[in-house]
């Protein structure tokens, strides 16, 4: 029987990439301080910011707005309502349930209302939906952060996302992605800073936050994800880490400490420009929401 590094009691969580053994009341401590560290190491922010959690009613972004809230700093949440059936209004009921409980404000836009479901998208997009439904989440964020003076966007990016997508980009050379996979996206041009206090913690370390923390989040895949080629990466890389521990942790870590500040040096940033109808920033005249809207009311009026 493992027992707690720290206490001696015994061990509900053993995490062999750290070989730590921890009671649950030490393992959400640990969480936390590893949250604040990641903070810390990367300038994210401080107390004195207002920070917009982005919420989904998952796992990691309830996990992490838990414990931004655990480490005292001033965050409240964002949902948006992707109009995905049932999938978003079980969602939408665990957001807001979790909000009520931790007595913090939840923001809510329902696309219901400022263009069209995720699911309709597809008639005037010809993109994969996980693409299209990014592109509207990225500007639904920056614009109500923006208007509501929030200075910093939390997402609940864990260290599997950032690996997975570090080995796409990194099997097909993707040399402008790779340049902007940082941990912190600062403010310029238009856009508020987005940051991932989660980027160094796994998603069954946040798995296991949020069950010892009693919190109910959705355990469904969103159904566009099907067929995603990230889920396989994510596997591959289960797999390894399955016989070395630490795999994914150290990919991604000396990704950020070696070639991330050689590929900084030659990052050229597009021109930005603001959107002639909204004023977001954009890299075309017209927006791609914007232009979306155009698309889905010119199709209306020929209906």
């Amino acid at each position: 029987m493992r027992k707690c590094i720290k206490c001696g009691e015994k061990a509900q969580v053993y995490l062999p990439q750290h070989r730590l053994s921890l009671c649950k009341q030490h393992y959400l401590e640990w969480f936390d301080n590893r949250v604040e560290k990641t903070i810390k190491e990367f300038k994210m922010f401080t107390r004195k910011d207002k920070v917009l959690v982005a919420v989904s009613g998952g796992k990691d972004s309830l996990s992490l707005w838990k414990s931004l809230i655990n480490l005292g700093y001033d965050a409240d949440g964002f949902y948006i309502n992707l109009g995905i059936g049932e999938y978003s209004q079980k969602s939408y009921e665990l957001a807001k349930s979790f909000s009520e409980k931790v007595g913090k404000t939840l923001h809510i836009v329902s696309l219901y209302k400022e263009i069209v479901p995720i699911p309709e998208m597809r008639k005037y997009d010809s993109r994969p939906a996980c693409s299209v439904c990014g592109t509207v989440k990225r500007y639904y964020m920056n614009k109500f952060a923006k208007e509501n003076g929030y200075k910093i966007i939390a997402t609940g990016h864990n260290l599997d996302d950032e690996a997975a997508v570090l080995f796409s980009n990194t099997l097909n050379w993707s040399v402008e992605y790779l340049k902007r996979q940082y941990p912190v996206l600062p403010e310029e041009d238009g856009f508020i800073r987005k940051v991932k206090p989660l980027c160094k913690i796994s998603e069954k370390e946040s798995a296991m936050y949020a069950v010892l923390s009693g919190i109910d989040y959705i355990e469904e895949e969103c159904p566009f994800s099907e067929g995603a080629t990230s889920i396989d990466y994510k596997m591959f890389l289960a797999q390894l880490e399955e016989k070395s521990p630490g795999t994914k942790l150290r990919f991604y870590s000396e990704f950020l400490r070696k070639m991330y500040p050689i590929l900084k040096q030659s990052e050229e940033k597009p021109k930005l420009q603001p959107c002639k109808i909204c004023g977001e920033p954009s890299t075309n005249e017209i927006c791609a929401v914007c232009n979306l809207k155009m698309k889905i009311s010119q199709k209306e009026a020929k209906a």
